[in-house]
């Protein structure tokens, strides 16, 4: 493989330029046709799906919500019964948290981090076809299960014993449990290839310091979930041998602690939120730095920023049990740490600051949610600071205050930017703009909203109000405020309305966007607007941070692949330097058959034990089918 600024491989100066870009579509596509659709490993084919998925999975809970607030909007309403309520309310945390927030982050990396790193598919491009089907069928389970009337129950949290066997009867918290297990196999897959991706398919020249901020952000979440994921899956898995086959795990008089639960889960649980808000730091920095037209101020802070939010976002768990009559000294550790984790999350914050003092911000829709986001997500920190400090905690746990927080936190640190990033990246998904104007009113709708939803429940948690309850009787003073967060909250939802209706009608009627219409500096923005099956004709040559900024009439590329095989650059892991080809996957229906394999037998365990003896069989075919060696053409050569 060799350097070319000019670009073209032999065999593409022997087929002309229109014949060898015909050889390599041909090679890349996937064919039309159902099977073809079950078949593709095309990360941006999985990547929309993903994408769209989740925001299906959001607009639902979104929907649970409001009937949450419905309920609330007036003491002793007999709207929703109590054990509905504890449906809903377990199925929208469970649905926000391991249906939305994280598949859909990581949905956006699938597609968009080998397109930022210049490669053409991404690592283990098969696993990442089974990662889809597997989260699809998780949520498929849960949600079928709500209008079963057989949803969990036990809150997204499923504390034991409230979810053991003793207090859970029926099937609901098994139900709630191979849930987890379905999400956390899709969300595990995915942070291997990207981990994959970034380190060993990056485009020639891009070294460690010249990756974009975004494609760190994975790179650290991937890594997150690599680490916290087990913890989740392995008290999910402890809870239905609880609940299964007899062993106590969590049942103090054979010897089991309550405790271990809260412990495991938390482990994840924190983690969880840093592995929900760190792709957003990508994502803001990625608009910031083109609506300024400026590269982000501070790369290096931030990138260490973005490492250290990583490293001591596995040192707050226990600020979740304060109450739980933890040691003291333990305590104060976990005190400092989390009133720690302010440091990285400022220096983010001021590199941002700085970034718009320096250029010239142009305030397109995306720039209004990085408004939003910088708003909402300043007032979160603060009360998060706030309950790291055990007295205050103690006083508002379990209250209202808690919500209002989380909820500052979670979509004002996630939802806020990736509904920008939306407007961002929808051009180059789709090849189509979407609507300025609806834009505007989106945001305004959902700013306004949100606050006016959420604040006020920081005031209802100090007056006392818990959270979790379905109903409170009129004699206490929370009627007044829950009426007008419950009117608040048709605004906020009337906003997402508008976003969809856009989302909607620009991927249909938007004007045409051309292929880098915000004049951005990454790599994904130097093809067509969608990209072609293969994204780069030809694999480019990074010579700087913002390769697309960097003077030249033409962005250099690397030659040397083959037109008419799938085959990838593999790099050095620090330097970017090319080491080797190696070939991409083609199309398979393997990962589908072995996704509803796997998906047959976790459901069928959740009744019978056999069911994962039985349920092995298939699921060791399709494995087999999926990695039965064939002798390729490649392997000849």
């Amino acid at each position: 493989m060799t350097g070319d600024r000019k670009g073209p491989s032999p065999a593409d100066l022997a087929a002309g330029n229109e014949e060898a870009e015909a050889v390599l579509r041909r090679t890349w596509a996937t064919p039309s046709g159902l099977l073809a659709a079950l078949s593709t490993v095309d990360h941006k084919i999985i990547g929309r799906r993903y994408i769209a998925t989740a925001f299906v999975f959001m607009m639902l809970g979104g929907v649970l919500a409001l009937a949450m607030r419905i309920q609330l909007a007036f003491p002793e309403s007999r709207f929703i019964s109590a054990d509905r309520y504890n449906e809903i309310f377990t199925v929208h945390g469970s649905n926000m948290m391991f249906l939305f927030a994280v598949p859909v982050m990581e949905a956006m990396a699938v597609y968009l981090v080998p397109l930022m790193v210049g490669t053409r598919n991404i690592a283990f491009p098969r696993l990442n076809a089974f990662s889809y089907w597997i989260f699809l069928a998780g949520g498929l389970l849960l949600w079928i299960s709500l209008a079963l009337d057989t949803a969990p129950d036990v809150g997204w949290f499923a504390y034991v014993p409230l979810s053991g066997p003793q207090y859970g009867p029926g099937k609901r918290a098994d139900i709630w449990a191979q849930m987890i297990t379905f999400t956390e196999v899709s969300a595990l897959a995915v942070a291997v290839e990207i981990v994959v991706t970034v380190f060993k398919l990056r485009a020639p020249g891009m070294w460690l310091d010249r990756i974009p901020i975004f494609v760190w952000s994975m790179l650290v979440t991937a890594f997150l979930v690599i680490m916290a994921m087990p913890a989740i899956m392995l008290a999910s898995s402890s809870l239905i041998l609880d609940r299964l086959v007899g062993t106590q795990f969590f049942n103090p008089a054979e010897g089991g602690d309550v405790l271990l639960w809260q412990h495991l889960f938390w482990f994840f649980g924190h983690p969880e939120v840093y592995i929900i808000f760190l792709p957003a730091v990508g994502m803001v920095s990625a608009m910031i730095s083109t609506f300024t037209q400026r590269p982000t101020f501070g790369y290096l802070p931030l990138v260490l920023a973005m490492i250290a939010t990583g490293v001591l976002a596995f040192g707050l768990w226990v600020h979740h049990m304060f109450v739980a009559g933890l040691p003291r000294v333990g305590s104060s550790f976990f005190t400092a740490s989390s009133m720690a984790i302010a440091i990285p999350a400022g220096t983010q914050i001021f590199c941002w600051l700085a970034t718009l003092w320096d250029g010239r911000p142009v305030f397109k829709v995306p720039m209004l949610f990085i408004i939003g986001f910088l708003i909402t997500f300043v007032i979160g920190g603060l009360t998060g600071v706030m309950v790291a400090s055990v007295p205050f905690d103690t006083q508002v746990h379990d209250t209202y205050f808690v919500v209002a927080h989380f909820h500052y936190v979670l979509i004002g640190g996630s939802v806020f930017p990736l509904i920008g990033a939306i407007y961002y990246w929808f051009p180059k998904m789709t090849g189509r703009m979407m609507s300025e104007r609806l834009g505007r009113w989106a945001f305004g709708l959902i700013f306004i909203g949100f606050h006016l939803t959420f604040f006020p429940m920081h005031i209802l948690g100090l007056q006392g109000m818990p959270r979790r309850v379905y109903t409170y009787p009129p004699e206490l003073p929370w009627a007044g405020l829950n009426l007008f967060v419950s009117l608040s909250s048709a605004i906020l939802a009337a906003g997402f309305l508008v976003f969809f209706i856009d989302v909607l009608r620009s991927f249909r009627d938007g004007p045409p966007a051309g292929a880098n219409p915000w004049n951005a500096s990454t790599l994904e923005w130097a093809m067509p607007s969608p990209p072609p099956p293969y994204n780069f004709r030809h694999i480019p040559v990074v010579e700087s941070r913002e390769p697309l900024w960097t003077p030249g009439e033409t962005l250099p590329v690397a030659t040397g692949l083959r037109l008419d095989r799938r085959e990838l650059i593999v790099s050095s892991v620090t330097s970017g330097d090319p080491e080797a080809r190696e070939s991409s996957p083609a199309d398979s229906i393997w990962p589908f058959l072995a996704a509803i394999a796997t998906s047959i037998m976790l459901i069928a365990s959740i009744f019978s034990p056999w069911a994962v003896i039985w349920g092995a069989i298939p699921v060791a075919i399709t494995l087999t089918g999926w990695f039965w060696p064939k002798q390729t053409p490649e392997d000849e050569s």
